[in-house]
């Protein structure tokens, strides 16, 4: 697929064979390691085309947190740091009476990531036990996957078995009413050892590769409470060091990885709780929270910031020009993206590296001469390459789904570039634009590499790309009638003082974001607003009566008194609303605006209905959705009556928010 030989054009980076050799490399070395170990393996599996190999390795390593870092080219294998760990799983009550256990997310992150769950293997006593299968709506197995990510758990059902797989892949839009998957009997298990709720195993990893697990009864009442609160602070500590240092991360199985490779020595020992106990019952200082459109845990009552551009770091690992050139304009694709394009063009019969430059470079990226010539010819380097082997006929299967992925990949590399290089104060977009785009573009990115070589998948994989697709196309253009709707408001507002000659009043456009949930609001307020009247906007746009006490925290507890302008002038941006002990509101001060006299408070954007103020925290919150939206009939109506009759999830009425907003009147300097 690559020309050998184009002088300055096509550098050569790992070959897939090389990168299948670093992998197994990692699944086998069982402890630390250097980077010139790693280099020998991979040469020795596959000698050829070494050119950047040592760089390329360490990249990719890096970049993509395949291996705990110890110094400089030296690093820990997840097998090395994992396998000789045990930790905890705590069966639920469904799955006593149901004589099972799921393994689900139960080993992150100490089984070997190449591994679906359902390929585990546990023994109980030097004996492999034995696997059954259990039949119910997919919603009901859902929880036993969110640790992975709530937004990944239909896949991990539908990957259970094919046909799993052709039920989700009928209807991409709409769940399955049941599924089939494999879970571990138990019945003997539970029943010689008198298993009771709140009994649990200790699992200690047998064979990391292979996905091999020991288990070994432990009695809810033998563990001291001491000893769980031990590691329940060794827990919230690592979490916090892996956000710390990490971020948000790839995704929540690397997030966990990390707080235990950050936390300390406690919290690699039993007695622990498993991490289901910890993250939805014990733990008041992490929590799930929205990333774009996915999730993450992050600190609770806490905001993951956004992005001010597209995630570049999906690529980071190549090093080839091509490469390196798109991503300094911030263009962030691989090799195979642009090679995709390319099969593209001949499938649409227009092959001209012009045409797919200006595909893959929107005509706003101001891309220099040199840079732009340097990508021209890897372009006409590949396209002369592949009309050698190209005809349609082969592709009629692979390129409509290639075109779709295509159109939507410059659709967003082209939304992207107009909001970085635009006119207007990014922080009118709406909340984690720059994540949700990223997030797009790199799935988008993913499918055109699945469809960049000559090989035709299967017919389920091409089924579950077309499909996925499907997903990716209605997300963008949800998102981007929202950007719209955003910059309408903002040149509104722009205009309104251009052309005002009265009083100007200085306003702040605040974020308000309620932890734990998907509810969010932006506000404009006038600076001389205090954090006392912000209270009773917070109240109102939420829904809420005023029945709890409150305060303001940045680093300190905050006056009451103190205006927004005040809190400028503090370099304070960012504060804590805490309503109660349960509900936390993250308040970010974002841009500031000149607006003709003194206008009322107004809520330009916003998502998802509040929780009802009364509900005890967003654990407690997000069962009772989960109940409302996938509960049989008793568990419905028990949400019903707790949330009340009149309560709608995900429900959010701009208009009569900013008619509730109209009855507040704001007092300034001394009329305070």
């Amino acid at each position: 697929m690559r020309k050998k030989g184009h002088k300055g054009i096509i550098h050569l980076p790992m070959t897939q064979g090389q990168e299948e050799a670093l992998y197994d490399f990692l699944d086998s070395v069982t402890g630390s390691f250097k980077l010139d170990e790693v280099v020998s393996f991979i040469q020795m599996i596959e000698p050829k085309r070494k050119n950047l190999l040592a760089q390329e390795v360490e990249n990719y390593i890096n970049s993509r947190n395949m291996a705990f870092l110890v110094r400089e080219k030296y690093w820990m294998s997840r097998r090395g740091f994992f396998a000789p760990l045990s930790f905890v799983i705590s069966p639920s009550r469904l799955e006593l009476v149901n004589g099972i256990l799921i393994p689900g997310h139960r080993c992150v992150p100490f089984a070997n990531t190449g591994l679906l769950p359902h390929e585990y293997i546990f023994t109980w006593q030097g004996s492999a036990i034995p696997y059954t299968t259990t039949e119910g709506p997919p919603e009901e197995f859902y929880p036993y996957y969110s640790i992975l990510g709530e937004e990944y758990a239909p896949q991990y059902v539908a990957k259970d078995n094919s046909e799993n797989e052709e039920a989700f892949n009928g209807d991409p839009f709409d769940d399955p009413p049941e599924v089939s998957i494999r879970t571990i009997d138990m019945r003997n298990i539970y029943r010689e050892t008198s298993f009771v709720p709140g009994d649990r195993f200790v699992v200690r990893t047998l064979d990391w590769k292979q996905g091999s697990f020991e288990l070994e009864k432990v009695s809810k009442d033998e563990w001291s409470a001491a000893d769980l609160e031990a590691w329940l602070l060794a827990a919230e500590e690592g979490f916090e060091s892996s956000f710390g240092k990490l971020g948000p991360g790839s995704c929540t199985e690397e997030q966990i990885a990390y707080a235990y490779w950050y936390g300390s020595p406690r919290m690699r020992e039993v007695p622990a709780y498993s991490l289901e106990d910890y993250i939805y019952e014990k733990t008041n200082r992490i929590e799930t929270s929205a990333y774009g459109i996915e999730t993450r845990f992050w600190y609770a009552g806490r905001e993951i910031p956004d992005r001010k551009d597209l995630d570049l770091s999906a690529v980071s690992s190549e090093i080839t020009p091509v490469v390196l050139v798109l991503q300094k304009n911030k263009i962030p694709v691989s090799r195979y993206v642009i090679q995709s394009y390319v099969l593209d063009s001949l499938f649409r019969e227009n092959g001209n590296e012009e045409l797919i430059l200006e595909r893959l470079v929107p005509a706003r990226v101001e891309m220099d001469g040199k840079d732009k010539v340097s990508v021209i010819e890897y372009i006409k380097a590949v396209l002369d390459e592949y009309r050698a082997f190209y005809t349609p006929f082969t592709d009629k299967v692979m390129g409509p789904i290639r075109a779709r992925a295509g159109e939507l990949h410059t659709a967003v590399i082209e939304l992207a570039s107009k909001l970085n290089k635009g006119d207007f104060d990014i922080s009118w977009l709406p909340r984690h634009t720059f994540i949700i785009l990223s997030q797009i573009q790199m799935h988008t990115a993913g499918v055109m590499e699945d469809l960049a070589s000559s090989d035709t998948p299967s017919e389920a994989e091409l089924e579950a790309l077309d499909n996925s697709l499907d997903s990716m196309i209605e997300t963008y253009e949800e998102v981007k009638e929202l950007i719209d709707e955003a910059l309408e408001s903002f040149r509104r507002n722009r205009i309104a003082v251009i052309h005002s000659g009265s009083e100007v009043v200085t306003e702040r456009l605040l974020q308000l974001s309620i932890g734990g949930t998907d509810a969010w609001r932006r506000i404009i307020v006038p600076e001389y607003c205090s954090l006392g009247e912000l209270h009773k906007i917070i109240q109102t746009v939420f829904g809420w009566n005023g029945t709890e006490a409150y305060k303001f925290n940045a680093e300190s507890q905050l006056d009451p008194k103190t205006t927004i302008k005040e809190l400028e002038e503090a370099n304070t941006v960012e504060l804590l609303y805490e309503y109660g002990t349960k509900w936390n509101v993250r308040v970010i001060v974002l841009s500031r605006q000149d607006t003709p006299g003194p206008k009322p408070v107004r809520c330009v954007a916003g998502a998802g209905a509040a929780p009802p103020e009364f509900i005890p925290g967003p654990v407690k919150y997000r069962r009772l959705l989960y109940a409302l939206e996938s509960g049989n009939d008793v568990e419905r109506q028990g949400a019903r009556q707790e949330v009340g009759p009149d309560f709608v999830p995900g429900e959010f009425d701009l208009e009569a928010c900013n008619k509730l907003l109209g009855s507040i009147i704001l007092l300034k300097g001394q009329n305070r």
